[in-house]
């Protein structure tokens, strides 16, 4: 098959796709059916992350080729530019869709959440407890029921924490199932180099922009670093810088009382000026600006 006879889905074209979707706002969608969606497609390529969680029946579908067969209390992680195929499912399957852009991803990321993260990018199917998948489905329930009673709900960021805690309690989960230390001495040495990376990532708070900078504490060359980070995630280490350090903007812009030059001097530019031509080259619009498009303050 060739590349461009692949169908490209972004997140932004999955509200013309599929038309029941319970919450979306750009950046994050939450659905729980996938049979209404014309003829899933033969195969297309998602250039974003999504996580299915199967609450009846089952599933078969194919990523990048590769089959899976997912039952009840089975989940499924997808991530970013994974190719989608010969997608089929019981008469009786019903399942939870939660699927959210680079950048918002990147939002969630911490040390302690890192390793259960890279994991299930290389395991993807999870099978949870009949309680874990419980509390999945409380989450979701409070996030239905408040998008049901506008008059109950305080905003976009309250409906993030909740997919925020979500996030947390699914990956928490997954990482109780682990054995991190005999997954450490599995590693090679581009998968240490690339898990160290996205640590530092974590644990810098977005605020260091230099790819020289990382290569350095992880003793290896910039080419190097970034040729590992192409490997294994399709970016190079400066989008991935980028992406975590705009993640971090976006959230300050939007969920803080801190002003424009106080937001710049948190993630360490070293004028406004230069704050403001970096958000507008990777938001496309001035902080203020972003600001107002976003209803902050509202």
């Amino acid at each position: 098959m060739k590349p461009d006879s692949i169908t490209q889905l972004e997140l932004t074209d999955v509200p013309e796709v599929y038309h029941n979707l319970k919450y979306n706002d750009g950046e994050i969608f939450f659905a729980d059916n996938i049979t209404s969606i014309p003829g899933l497609m033969k195969h297309f390529q998602v250039n974003f992350i999504a996580y299915v969680m199967v609450l009846e029946g089952n599933l078969t579908v194919e990523l990048n080729t590769v089959p899976y067969q997912l039952e009840k209390n089975n989940s499924l992680f997808v991530d970013r530019k994974t190719v989608i195929g010969n997608v089929s499912h019981s008469d009786d399957f019903t399942c939870l869709i939660c699927a959210m852009s680079i950048d918002m991803g990147f939002g969630f990321f911490n040390k302690g959440l890192l390793q259960s993260i890279m994991h299930i990018i290389a395991n993807p199917v999870i099978t949870l407890s009949q309680e874990e998948v419980d509390l999945m489905v409380k989450y979701y329930e409070l996030l239905v029921f408040k998008m049901d009673h506008p008059e109950m709900n305080f905003g976009r960021e309250t409906m993030r924490d909740i997919i925020r805690c979500f996030a947390y309690d699914l990956l928490a989960n997954i990482n109780r199932k682990l054995d991190q230390g005999k997954d450490d001495d599995m590693l090679r040495q581009g998968d240490r180099i690339f898990r160290r990376f996205m640590l530092l990532l974590s644990e810098n708070s977005n605020v260091n922009r230099s790819v020289k900078s990382y290569a350095d504490e992880l003793c290896v060359s910039p080419k190097y670093l970034t040729s590992v980070c192409r490997k294994h995630s399709d970016y190079t280490a400066s989008e991935l810088i980028a992406t975590s350090v705009i993640s971090r903007i976006k959230q300050l812009l939007l969920y803080s009382d801190l002003s424009i030059k106080e937001v710049a001097t948190e993630m360490r530019f070293d004028n406004l000026s230069f704050f403001g031509k970096y958000v507008k080259k990777h938001l496309g619009l001035s902080p203020n600006n972003y600001r107002k498009a976003n209803g902050y303050g509202k």
